[in-house]
């Protein structure tokens, strides 16, 4: 089959991807030429009664619980929709921040549903794209051709709906999520027009396996980085140096811009306290940060080699220069210590809390083959089926998964027991998220006049009440 683009967009019921659910989503298929295929996508997702939305969210996205419930999927019948209509062979997903955002929700969703989390991404000629920094590396190094925004400050911003308005791009209603999709083709479209060098040379390196020839600590070098984490001062943009191994066999990076003589003599425990300090740490005058970052290979990281830099003034434009960058790579080839000391804080970092929730434990590892078979069954089956489907995993999370997947898709196979056990989850999770909701609520009610959002914290007041739990109700 012919490579194929889906750009994609989803709007959720909160930012945390554990535990916010996706309530729309929208995609439009192109060819490689970015020309579309077939008819756009544009289909809501039922919100289930255990799920408090944040009221911030709705009053972003405009779409009520109510709404999915009249006209949505199934998160069941939507899991099926993506792994056999939209994620299909030699599939290019596309988003804007979506390896952070998007791609985050879709992996959680197929893991409540007992489809494979990660298969979708990458195997049959899968793979994904973000385009967000794609335009990051495109305004720092290649902005020629292309009107770029800055904010009502003067501080440059990538918003998707600011690119799309100071470019004479048609983006009627930002937040929409087929709207935000056909504004991302076409800012696409035109970062290929405009720098079709740099395009084709960050879609090849959509692959982890090229960036592994560019940054890897087997061969050491110098490269051009841009990420989100890095300074906007500087359009994002630096010129990093592969320290020592990360995580998941990933690397860590030291920013070349900063001279490293402060910290290779640091304490384990004083580099700790710079690299896990709180946001309320860094905001203190005197918070100097250490600069060094995870750069994950299958995150589509947008790197180049440092030979872009003598290009159209590039070393100007991030405000560097080869000597800074020489001078302080030779300090880290002379502190192997200060590389080994941040390997182990990484090494020894737990990036996500234990939770005895089996919807928030898909990072707690990867299922076992023996389970795989009777995973498949489940998402097989009917409801009647399901009743008397007793699978006994070997993966101790995947029976309680299993009666959550059945309460919110096929509640009619629930055994007496099950609707018990159901109720008393669903009962403890709205009561725990309940005080957070209606503070939101207070909190809006007295500042918002708008009769549209008005009347969408009403629709909030009343999705509240009807899902509220017997006892608590009363």
């Amino acid at each position: 089959m012919a490579k194929t683009f889906f750009f994609y967009d989803l709007e959720t019921s909160g930012l945390n991807a554990r535990e916010a659910r996706i309530m729309q989503f929208a995609g439009i298929r192109t060819d490689m030429d970015l020309k579309q295929v077939g008819e756009p996508v544009n289909v809501l997702v039922r919100l289930n009664d255990d799920t408090l939305p944040s009221p911030e969210a709705i009053m972003v996205t405009g779409i009520t619980p109510q709404q999915t419930v009249e006209g949505g999927f199934s998160e069941a019948e939507f899991s099926k929709m993506l792994v056999n209509d939209i994620f299909t062979v030699d599939t290019i997903a596309v988003g804007f921040n979506n390896v952070r955002f998007d791609d985050e929700f879709i992996r959680h969703l197929f893991w409540r549903n007992f489809f494979d989390p990660y298969e979708w991404s990458w195997k049959d000629g899968r793979s994904r794209w973000d385009l967000l920094d794609v335009v990051r590396m495109t305004r720092a190094l290649r902005p020629e051709g292309i009107k770029w925004p800055v904010d009502r400050k003067g501080v440059a911003t990538n918003r998707l709906e600011l690119i799309a308005s100071v470019n004479g791009i048609d983006h009627f209603k930002a937040h929409d999520a087929l709207s935000d999709v056909e504004a991302l083709i076409a800012v696409t479209k035109l970062i290929r027009d405009k720098q079709p060098q740099l395009y084709e040379y960050l879609l090849k390196m959509r692959d982890k396996n090229e960036v592994k020839k560019l940054v890897n600590l087997d061969y050491k070098q110098p490269f051009v980085y841009v990420s989100g984490r890095l300074d906007g001062e500087y359009n994002k943009a630096t010129v990093s140096f592969p320290l020592t191994a990360g995580k998941n066999g990933n690397v860590i990076v030291y920013d070349l811009r900063y001279d490293p003589t402060p910290y290779i003599d640091m304490s384990s425990k004083d580099l700790a306290k710079k690299l896990y300090a709180t946001w309320e740490d860094r905001q203190a005058d005197d918070f100097v940060r250490l600069p060094i970052k995870e750069l994950q290979y299958n995150h589509t990281p947008a790197v180049a080699p440092i030979g872009v830099l003598e290009q159209g003034e590039g070393w100007k434009k991030i405000s560097l220069d080869e000597v800074t960058v020489t001078k302080h790579k030779s300090i880290l080839l002379t502190a192997p210590g200060f590389a080994e000391n941040i390997r182990s804080l990484f090494e020894n970092r737990e990036d996500f809390k234990k939770s005895p929730d089996p919807e928030l434990q898909l990072y707690d590892g990867f299922v076992p083959d023996v389970d795989k078979m009777r995973i498949e069954k489940v998402r097989n089956s009917k409801e009647t089926e399901l009743s008397d489907f007793h699978p006994n995993f070997t993966d101790e999370r995947l029976d309680p998964l299993l009666l959550h997947y059945k309460a919110r898709n096929f509640p009619k196979s629930l055994a007496e027991d099950e609707v018990v056990a159901w109720e008393k989850w669903r009962s403890d999770k709205i009561i725990a998220n309940l005080p957070a909701f209606a503070t939101s609520l207070q909190k809006l009610s007295t500042t918002i006049t708008d009769e549209n959002k008005l009347f969408l914290l009403q629709e909030l007041h009343l999705w509240a009440e009807s899902i509220m739990p017997v006892e608590f109700d009363n």
